[in-house]
């Protein structure tokens, strides 16, 4: 049987179909070198062990840590044949695998973000003290996701709470919870506060919180978020970049609303603690209301007794002038015009005269 005579273009046409059929998706893990940044767009890099090394490549996007050479790590992918001959990976994901590339990883990304100031305090946004609608970002599959609830409405019943379903790990999970921040923020009647929890898990499964798209959304979030994920010796970057970081689902569930009987218990010890002063309050205003009236009666009879005083002199001095009174000290009171010729009258004490005017001499 003759071979095929393909064209070099039929044959890498071929060959890539041939790959995608049989791999469509391959995952490999082995050790970063050669890593390169071109024109801020693309990224290339060899994947290597012991005996081989494949190239890899894809856009800066698809990268969603910060790598660098030496770092252990699985990518996902598509092998290839380009055009030019070179047999690559086309990356759709890459994280690393191992306690130190973990970490490294970690690291380095902690610090790009922390020279944003992404984890700045004054960044960082309360949240109501008793949230009337709260949204929670997990999978309601998780035995955190019932703790919350549960210990959420044992604390203070009555809330809405609206659950937005995403897995917690895995390669799907950071955009699964970027879509859910992004659901709950454009709603029309928005959350007060967005909570999103885990249990614990290795760092491999709390590494989806680490993803840089991730904890940009979480800090691009209008909604103020509140981040429990793992147990209290856990530390992501979401918790850092987080307005309130809690240690776990549970410790989230009795941050996010206080607990009723508790602040009944307070307001009863407060009201307890201050009623004797409200007492002794009570009594100093009644003291003081009895000395005020008391003043008061004072000066109201002082007044009294000066109205009193100065009636007293007035009548006197009304009954001086009584025309009685003068007349009893010898004087007359003369009535009509005193005219040569003509008669007037004089009233004494005792007496009314009539009497002709012979003489008027003025003054």
């Amino acid at each position: 049987m003759d071979d095929v005579l393909l064209s070099v273009s039929d044959f890498v046409a071929l060959t890539n179909q041939t790959l995608e059929y049989a791999y469509p998706s391959v995952s490999i893990v082995g050790e970063v070198a050669e890593y390169r940044i071109n024109q801020g767009k693309w990224v290339s890099f060899k994947l290597k062990d012991e005996g081989a090394v494949l190239n890899m490549f894809a856009s800066v996007h698809q990268i969603r840590i910060p790598l660098e050479d030496g770092m252990k790590v699985v990518i996902t992918g598509q092998p290839r044949l380009n055009a030019k001959g070179y047999f690559s990976i086309s990356l759709r994901s890459v994280k690393p695998v191992g306690e130190g590339s973990i970490k490294k990883g970690f690291e380095l990304l902690k610090a790009k973000l922390d020279a944003e100031g992404l984890f700045a305090p004054e960044r960082k946004r309360t949240v109501p003290r008793i949230p009337r609608k709260i949204g929670v970002i997990t999978s309601t599959e998780s035995a955190a996701y019932a703790d919350f609830c549960r210990i959420v409405n044992e604390r203070w019943g009555g809330l809405e709470i609206v659950v937005a379903h995403t897995q917690v790990q895995g390669e799907p999970a950071p955009d699964q919870i970027i879509r859910a921040l992004r659901h709950l923020n454009g709603l029309e009647e928005p959350p007060e506060v967005i909570v999103i929890i885990r249990g614990g898990g290795s760092a491999e499964d709390l590494a989806t919180f680490n993803d840089e798209p991730l904890v940009r959304a979480i800090a691009e979030s209008r909604v103020p978020t509140m981040v429990g994920v793992g147990h209290e010796i856990d530390h992501t970057l979401a918790d850092m970049v987080a307005d309130v970081r809690v240690a776990t689902p549970t410790h989230a569930a009795e941050t996010v609303v206080p607990d009723r009987q508790e602040i009944i218990r307070s307001v009863h010890a407060q009201a307890r603690s201050i009623m004797p002063m409200v007492l002794s309050a009570i009594e100093n205003a009644k003291r003081r209301i009895r000395e005020y009236t008391m003043q008061a009666n004072t000066n109201l009879q002082l007044q009294h007794s000066r109205v009193l005083e100065q009636l007293r002199n007035v009548r006197m001095v009304i009954a001086e002038l009584d025309p009685q009174k003068v007349l009893e000290r010898g004087y007359a009171v003369v009535r009509g015009i005193p005219k040569v010729g003509e008669t007037v009258e004089i009233e004494t004490i005792k007496q009314y005269i009539t009497a002709e005017v012979t003489h008027v001499k003025k003054r």
